[in-house]
């Protein structure tokens, strides 16, 4: 399986190498998001509670882009069938979309964060900071990226799969969105980032378990039907 992934994934990242579309839509909404929470909330900086709530949705909803093109490509120039014939494990595809979606979100982070440190946080980042929302990041992007996985797969079977998307994924990443903004309070506190709660980055690591194996569970299912 591990050969397969590996093309999978390489296809993945040279298709939006070549004909980029799924990062910068991401990106572009990403700044566009922060400039409206920069001149809506009428305040120059925000920090704590309200600046991980920020960055938080401004990330999720981000994602939600990323999440509807995921399997667009494959769905209309036939790539489902060619997988479907292959001689493959087909939970290949759940893990090489998985990653790919995971990079994505890696790319769209490494530009929306400073952006975000830029426009909106006060005192800024430092390097405890930065270490502590790249820990809780990277718990949320692997259950948004298994998420999005299994949301993308639902949705592209039906018409309405721009509606499909936020409509299922939203509620689901709920937990993911929750514990992500809890887990950065106490990066973006004025005073100084604070000790990561062990209790959020638990439920976060959780989380990620349960639905890797639900993913695992009921991807050969999403596919086949």
């Amino acid at each position: 399986m591990r050969r397969a992934v590996g093309a999978l994934l390489r296809k993945e990242l040279r298709l939006e190498l070549r004909t980029p579309q799924v990062i910068p839509a991401m990106a572009l909404f990403s700044i566009t998001t922060l400039v409206v929470f920069h001149f809506s909330l009428q305040a120059n900086t925000v920090e704590g509670a309200l600046a991980a709530g920020v960055l938080t949705v401004t990330l999720l909803f981000s994602a939600i882009l990323g999440i509807n093109r995921l399997f667009v490509a494959d769905h209309e120039e036939g790539g489902f069938d060619g997988f479907m014939l292959a001689p493959v494990d087909r939970t290949a595809m759940l893990v090489a979309k998985a990653l790919a979606l995971g990079a994505f979100l890696v790319v769209l982070e490494v530009i929306a964060v400073p952006a975000f440190a830029l426009m909106l946080l006060e005192p800024g980042l430092d390097g405890q900071a930065l270490g502590q929302a790249v820990l809780v990041l990277a718990l949320a992007d692997v259950g948004i990226a298994v998420v999005g996985t299994l949301v993308g797969a639902l949705a592209i079977q039906t018409r309405a799969r721009d509606l499909i998307v936020p409509l299922v994924a939203l509620p689901l990443l709920l937990p993911v969105v929750i514990g992500t903004a809890k887990a950065l309070a106490p990066t973006f506190a004025a005073a100084g980032a604070g000790p990561l709660p062990g209790r959020w980055l638990a439920i976060l690591g959780l989380y990620d378990l349960v639905f890797t194996l639900l993913a695992y569970a009921v991807f050969d299912f999403l596919l086949e039907d």
